[in-house]
């Protein structure tokens, strides 16, 4: 896998016993619910998760292992037709990490069914030189018929070696999809420490946890045009103090998150720093600013700064 090159290599062997492990690519149209799949295979929270589509932006490598294999995850930006230089590294992002990987994971949302967007996907993945398997996933909403049409409608994409009906939220069906996809990995070595479960610096996942909680509480244009920073992060005797700076676009919107009385930001700072302090393992004070940086989405200076490739 010529991907994994730059990664750290753990060991070809555990306890003697020979190993095999290699990058599983997750595609789907935005908010099939990869993420909370991404999540579930790992057994932990490696992903933020809403309803909103762009949710993910990054490609995050997420690690999945047992005693003699071990299993990366890249949880994908929802695939779609680029609309400006954020939509654009997104897509680009996408498409050199199917190339790359040992295998591809397209998750479908079964309430949804099979769409356009979903016939636009499978085209793109047609081509790929690795074996597809598709998740039919939220089959929990849907009753026995309408999960059978959806799987006949995944069937008929012509893209997949083999579909699996899950519910990523209950961990139903979550199971043998891991067995199967382990199946597919090469032998070969660790990228990681099996104790890692995932490529994401701390302070990048303190920002995606604050960005997770903006999603919740707004609407409309405001969570596409949000973007979080960590400034600093200080420890002392096990206590933490956490600087994060939220990036709007415009002035309303930074009103819309500030809220009427400082409410609304509040109301995140919140809800963030708990799931912190759950991460971190601490009690964490929480500083939130809110800056606006006009148009940060087409600044390709801003993304390389934020990570965003």
């Amino acid at each position: 896998m010529s991907g994994g090159a730059d990664l750290p290599v753990a060991g070809h062997e555990s306890d003697g016993i020979a190993t095999r492990s290699g990058f599983i690519a997750l595609a789907g149209r935005p908010n099939v619910g990869k993420s909370t799949l991404t999540n579930a295979l790992v057994g932990s929270k490696v992903a933020i998760v809403s309803d909103k589509p762009q949710t993910t932006r990054r490609a995050i490598r997420a690690v999945a292992g047992g005693p003699d294999w071990q299993l990366v995850l890249v949880d994908l930006p929802g695939v779609q037709r680029p609309r400006d230089a954020l939509t654009e590294r997104m897509q680009r992002r996408v498409e050199s990490e199917v190339d790359e990987a040992d295998g591809c994971l397209m998750v479908v949302n079964a309430e949804q069914g099979v769409g356009p967007g979903d016939r636009f996907i499978a085209a793109q993945l047609r081509g790929a030189r690795v074996p597809i398997v598709i998740a039919v996933n939220k089959v929990d909403r849907i009753d026995r018929a309408r999960t059978a049409a959806v799987l006949k409608a995944a069937d008929d994409l012509g893209i997949a070696e083999s579909i699996f009906p899950i519910s990523a939220r209950r961990g139903e069906g979550v199971a043998p999809l891991l067995e199967h996809l382990v199946s597919l990995l090469p032998r070969g070595p660790f990228y990681f420490d099996p104790r890692q479960r995932s490529d994401q610096t701390e302070s990048a996942l303190l920002a995606e946890l604050v960005r997770e909680q903006v999603l919740i509480r707004t609407r409309e244009e405001v969570p596409h045009a949000v973007e979080v920073e960590i400034a600093e992060i200080e420890e002392h005797d096990g206590r933490f103090r956490v600087e994060a700076v939220v990036l709007v676009e415009t002035e309303s919107q930074k009103g819309i998150l500030i809220g009427s009385g400082g409410r609304m930001i509040k109301a995140i700072g919140t809800g963030a720093r708990r799931a912190i302090e759950r991460e971190l393992g601490g009690h964490v004070h929480l500083a939130l600013q809110v800056r606006v940086r006009r148009h940060w989405r087409a600044d390709e200076r801003v993304l390389d700064r934020l990570g965003i490739e």
